[in-house]
């Protein structure tokens, strides 16, 4: 089992940036596939980024692809998301997810999330 915790929201304005990271307690973290995904008020949790167990593999949803970047460090057993360019519509909250070998991007097939942070875009 492992657990996860995410820090880095906020409120940003519009064009600006932030790095959300996620910290992971418990099983070795070299052997889950990591993900970000997102739900936005009223709408359902969907697919953000999502990174390979050794992080030479990553995908993107095609609305923050240029300007989303995941990545980890398996040391210090975190995955990060730098986000750029932000926009009003990236406002929701931001979940981490750990897969056991294999990414996923079907917010039903994460075997562990961590708790959310709250992302927000002003215009």
């Amino acid at each position: 089992q492992v657990q996860l915790v995410e820090s880095g929201g906020g409120v940003v304005q519009a064009g600006g940036s932030l790095t959300l990271s996620c910290a992971a307690a418990g099983r070795t973290f070299s052997g889950y596939a990591m993900g970000w995904f997102r739900q936005a008020r009223e709408k359902e949790r969907e697919f953000v980024a999502t990174i390979s167990r050794s992080g030479r593999a990553t995908d993107y949803v095609d609305s923050v692809k240029g300007r989303f970047t995941i990545s980890r460090d398996n040391a210090k057993r975190t995955v990060y998301l730098q986000m750029s360019d932000l926009k009003p519509e990236d406002t929701a909250v931001y979940y981490c997810a750990a897969n056991v070998w294999t990414t996923t991007k079907n917010p039903t097939s994460v075997d562990y999330w961590g708790q959310g942070t709250q992302v927000t875009v002003s215009s």
